[in-house]
């Protein structure tokens, strides 16, 4: 990998201030609509990291492909006709046209419109037109698409990084892992990608949906009263409230709203149907993991940089439907300091009925997704977050923003000693060191000078 991206005097001196302001509980407004910090990002962290391309279920036939991104480039994530997952950078190697022409589909090849050069789904390139007379003896092999450095795929969630340095996937998501367990091993069966995935585009930074669903949950009696007002979800607020927010490992956190016994009436299982519940078990994951799914409303969590999580019971129309479980994955593609483009997908259990398929995929429509309540509640205020931080008085006033919650005398959270799982864990759900994780491990690659970030918290 070549070295990493010089940044500027300037650039050192916002992310050095914001690794002692992070510590007092505050962030420079202007990471949000820096463009030379946004340019950093690309090269240091989407570059780096492992990043979210797809589920499994997406491309269960060979020859099955789709289009996804790391950063801003394109990759093709496509099951060979030998059955292999491989993930390719989508340009030709002959002059870097692109070869595949749609989001998603079946093929047996990838053929570049400009000079016709053909790929299989292995990569392999298997011709061109008039191949004597213009290469002769030219080696194919080493002419093949390119490939990310690494792939792996964890519970179905396939991820590539870009970074041959980069540690095994299981260690990049350290004590997430656990986590990601509690939900996609509830049930050997699996989870699978129903319908396509919705793709719209909003000006803001990527940043801020990705910190949102690491566990803001201070905005949800606020910015989302009117969906209790509608029934759409079946937890009183305050109630909704009591749980735990987890530093799951550097970077990735997640939130639940939790029971405190098993005795509570429910939801139980994040609201999933009781027939489905009953196939519960413990075949794949702990019985400690299993309680905490039996007795979680809500699980909502981020795997840095930008792949969110989300489980709990909703309903798009109350008066004719009861809430039922969603199951969202979501990802805040960066597309320019202030734009994201959202991609949202909808997971079922593959053993559930049609009709309880039918039933989470219109509940999700309604509630998380381009015309869902939610999603026209939450992408107003990241607008403007972006807004301001592209603003002059952000700069020259170095406007700072307040992520003091949870910190020692700052609230009602406390530090949780016995949690059953790993990680950092906090109750209630009044804190933000679950956005302070994430910015620290930002920071940690951000200013890496070459090394690779910790995965797991010292001691």
């Amino acid at each position: 990998m070549t070295a990493p991206l010089p940044s500027s005097e300037r650039a050192d001196r916002l992310l050095a201030e914001m690794r002692d302001d992070l510590a007092r509980g505050a962030l420079p407004a202007a990471i949000f609509g820096d463009e030379e910090i946004y340019r950093l990002e690309l090269e240091r962290i989407f570059a780096r990291a492992w990043v979210y391309l797809g589920h499994e279920s997406e491309i269960a036939a060979r020859g099955d492909y789709v289009v996804r991104r790391i950063g801003e480039d394109p990759f093709i994530l496509v099951r060979g006709e030998d059955g292999v997952v491989r993930a390719f950078f989508d340009a030709c190697r002959h002059r870097g046209v692109q070869v595949c022409r749609a989001d998603s589909g079946n093929t047996s090849h990838f053929r570049c419109p400009y000079h016709g050069w053909t790929y299989s789904t292995t990569g392999q390139l298997v011709g061109a037109p008039l191949w004597r007379s213009a290469f002769g003896n030219m080696d194919k092999a080493s002419n093949g698409l390119a490939t990310p450095a690494k792939l792996a795929s964890y519970r179905g969630l396939v991820f590539a990084t870009l970074d041959p340095n980069a540690p095994p996937l299981t260690d990049y998501l350290g004590g997430m892992a656990w986590y990601v367990d509690l939900l996609f091993g509830l049930n050997e069966n699996g989870l699978e990608v129903i319908g396509p995935p919705q793709r719209f585009v909003i000006d803001a930074n990527w940043k801020s949906p990705a910190e949102n669903f690491a566990g803001d949950d201070y905005h949800l009696g606020t910015l989302h009263r009117s969906v209790w007002a509608v029934g759409a979800f079946p937890v009183p607020f305050k109630t909704n409230m009591m749980g735990y927010h987890i530093q799951a490992s550097p970077g990735h956190s997640l939130s639940f709203s939790i029971a405190p016994d098993e005795n509570d009436p429910g939801p139980k299982f994040f609201g999933f149907p009781e027939d489905l519940a009953r196939t519960f078990g413990t075949k794949l994951i702990s019985p400690e993991q299993l309680e905490v799914a039996r007795r979680s409303r809500v699980m909502v969590g981020t795997i840095f940089p930008n792949l969110s999580i989300l489980a709990l019971p909703l309903t798009e129309d109350g008066a004719h439907h009861p809430p039922t479980a969603i199951v969202t994955l979501r990802t805040w593609q960066p597309r320019g300091v202030g734009h994201i483009e959202i991609w949202n997908w909808f997971l079922a259990w593959r053993h559930a009925t049609p009709a309880q398929k039918e039933r989470t995929y219109r509940a999700g429509l309604g509630t998380f997704s381009m015309g869902g309540s939610f999603e026209m509640d939450d992408t107003e205020p990241w607008i403007t977050v972006s807004r301001t931080g592209r603003s002059t008085f952000a700069r020259v006033a170095n406007f700072k923003l307040n992520y003091q919650m949870g910190l020692p005398g700052v609230g009602v959270a406390k530090r949780v000693p016995d949690w059953k799982g790993p990680g950092i864990c906090y109750w209630p759900r009044f804190e933000e060191g679950v956005q302070r994780n994430f910015y620290r491990f930002y920071l940690d690659f951000m200013q890496a000078n070459g090394t690779y970030p910790r995965t797991r918290f010292d001691g």
